[in-house]
């Protein structure tokens, strides 16, 4: 009998253990359950196979309790009356969620447009109460899913109570509505008219990407290991007498120091560094790393220091290098930037060259692409992997285009590499927007693609309140060019840079390279100390058989690789722009 209760008792327990898991299961994130499958599937799939993955093997390797929660948890509401939900899904996607004929969803005849993309419409009728759906699918169709909810009995009030994701806003459904946050001026052309007035779901074309698998997995060229490397130096406070110092090790790594002094002098000083993870789950080769930043202050102004980074703790250090901060009242320096770069191991070879030209330079920028897609972990490991040790002596300013956040995810690996200013508008992002002073210039780095009247105020404030002689701006998407002009920048800040008197705007985006005259309220003026000069340049290759016709432009050239050369003293402003083959292409000299 005691023997009999023993075992009760154990599978009593086992039960309830087993309940408890299951429960849990049912109540977890998509992201958890595809972080659980992903390190399964690390651990009994060779990475030979990886590339064989598809919806049929995925559906095999999941527990049911895990296709529960990939059918159920990517989108859920309450709703207070029976309603009808009609799901538009793009017509070229390959393959149908799996959930979605099980749960219900039937394919209409209908067909929902925008002015890109042909959406078949699936519908299902709900009670009052959970509505639950799916993952969009293992594959990454970028054009994802979304939905509209009408109710059932046209007299009853919807109320939408308790949904996830909560972010992304309701709107009503109807031609001229938009769906992708990342991209909303493409706007809905057709819909069924018995669709019309309902309750629309936006959404992100990121989304996509949450349970994709198919095609996905990567591996990076340059892993990490406990050898420290990615040594990056930027300025988030005052370049007189600070400066921020980012690298990479694996996990083994724990802990990071900065040593450093200055030049011909034996005082070491050691600057503990902040260490965060982390994750790019489909980089197989290297999922986890360890990112530390370090910022060096009261530092001596016009100074040069020498350093290195390790851990005191394994006692590993890098090769000692060294940088120099700005010297107080500087009015002669130089620098250089570049339009995309796009990760390019040409543009790294382009950057590699100036580097050895210009000894000289100050700091350099990358006016957004700075890799091609932002969300890949591998791509940052090519973009510091091809520059080598460049950017660990001479400081990089950049600003994020559109490449850097995509589809509505974020720009959330370039803000953990780089360690920038935070003081840019309350209604971006940190770190995206922001201004620096070096010498008797102002640097206006503005991310384009955040809204640009949240920023408006801000850029009319740092113009009014600076009295520097030269003043700057850098985004990525050029106001001035002949693919796709930027009327809304133009109207938005074009008068604010007339007003104030910027002397450039220094943009990429459209991988050609045009410099235009002296523009003041959309027109050529004749002298420069009355208009702004529009750059826009290109760190990898073009992309353009015909580049039109621009009347305000100066220069132009249609393909090649560039970096532009600044010089300036008190009253002059050299402006040099080099190929890749060294070659000085364009000349501007600017005297105030």
């Amino acid at each position: 009998m005691r023997k009999y209760l023993i075992v009760s008792t154990l599978l009593l327990i086992f039960s309830c253990s087993e309940t408890k898991k299951e429960e849990s299961q049912k109540n977890a994130s998509v992201k958890e359950v595809m972080d659980t499958v992903i390190t399964r599937l690390y651990e009994n799939v060779a990475p030979k196979n990886y590339d064989s993955i598809d919806d049929t093997f995925m559906l095999n390797f999941l527990t049911d309790s895990e296709k529960s929660v990939l059918a159920t948890r990517y989108q859920y509401f309450k709703v207070n009356v029976p309603v009808t939900v009609s799901l538009m899904r793009h017509v070229n996607q390959a393959t149908v969620p799996f959930w979605l004929k099980e749960s219900g969803f039937v394919k209409t005849n209908e067909l929902v447009k925008n002015e890109v993309y042909e959406y078949e419409v699936w519908q299902k009728d709900f009670n009052a109460g959970w509505v639950n759906l799916g993952i969009p699918g293992f594959d990454m169709d970028r054009v994802t899913y979304f939905i509209s909810v009408g109710t059932k009995n046209s007299n009853d009030q919807l109320k939408i109570t308790e949904r996830y994701p909560e972010k992304y806003s309701l709107e009503i459904f109807k031609k001229g509505a938009f769906t992708y946050h990342d991209w909303s001026d493409l706007k809905i052309t057709d819909l069924p008219k018995e669709l019309e007035g309902q309750i629309l779901f936006t959404t992100v074309r990121g989304r996509a990407r949450e349970a994709h698998v198919e095609g996905a997995f990567r591996k990076t060229i340059f892993p990490s290991s406990n050898k420290l490397d990615q040594i990056v130096l930027t300025w988030s406070e005052d370049p007189t007498s600070s400066i921020d110092v980012q690298w990479r090790s694996n996990t083994t790594v724990k802990e990071g120091t900065v040593q450093y002094w200055k030049k011909n002098t034996s005082d070491t000083i050691a600057s503990k560094a902040s260490v965060s993870g982390m994750e790019d789950r489909m980089l197989y080769n290297d999922r986890y790393i360890n990112r530390f930043t370090s910022n060096l202050n009261n530092l001596e102004a016009g100074s040069i220091y020498e350093y290195r980074v390790g851990s005191e703790v394994g006692n590993s250090w890098s090769s000692v290098r060294n940088f120099k901060t700005e010297a107080k009242y500087t009015k002669d320096f130089s620098f250089i930037w570049f339009g995309d770069t796009h990760r390019d191991p040409k543009w790294a070879e382009l950057l590699k060259d100036a580097n050895l030209r210009h000894p000289e330079t100050s700091f350099y920028s990358i006016a957004g692409d700075v890799v091609t897609t932002g969300l890949y972990r591998s791509e940052w490991d090519q973009f510091f992997g091809y520059s080598e040790d460049v950017f660990s002596y001479k400081p990089l300013m950049p600003v994020p285009g559109n490449h850097d956040r995509q589809d509505g995810l974020g720009a959330w690996m370039y803000y953990q590499l780089f360690s920038l200013p935070e003081n840019g508008p309350k209604n971006v992002d940190p770190e995206s927007t922001y201004a620096f002073e070096y010498g008797n210039a102002l640097f206006l780095m503005i991310d384009s693609t955040q809204p640009n009247e949240a920023q408006t105020q801000w850029i009319e404030s740092q113009l009014k309140n600076s009295d520097a002689t030269w003043k700057f701006a850098m985004f990525h998407f050029p106001p001035y060019n002949f693919e796709e002009p930027y009327l809304d920048i133009q109207q938005e800040w074009g008068g604010l840079f007339d007003t104030y008197h910027v002397d450039m705007v220094m943009s990429g985006h459209i991988h050609y390279y045009m410099r235009s005259k002296p523009i003041n309220n959309g027109k050529v003026v004749d002298s420069f100390k009355d208009g702004t000069v529009y750059a826009v340049s290109i760190g990898t290759n073009g992309n353009h058989d015909d580049i039109g016709e621009e009347p305000y432009a100066e220069k132009r050239f249609k393909d090649g690789q560039f970096y532009q050369y600044m010089t300036l003293t008190d009253k002059t402003l050299k402006y040099t722009t080099y190929n890749k083959v060294g070659e000085i292409v364009d000349e501007l000299l600017i005297k105030k």
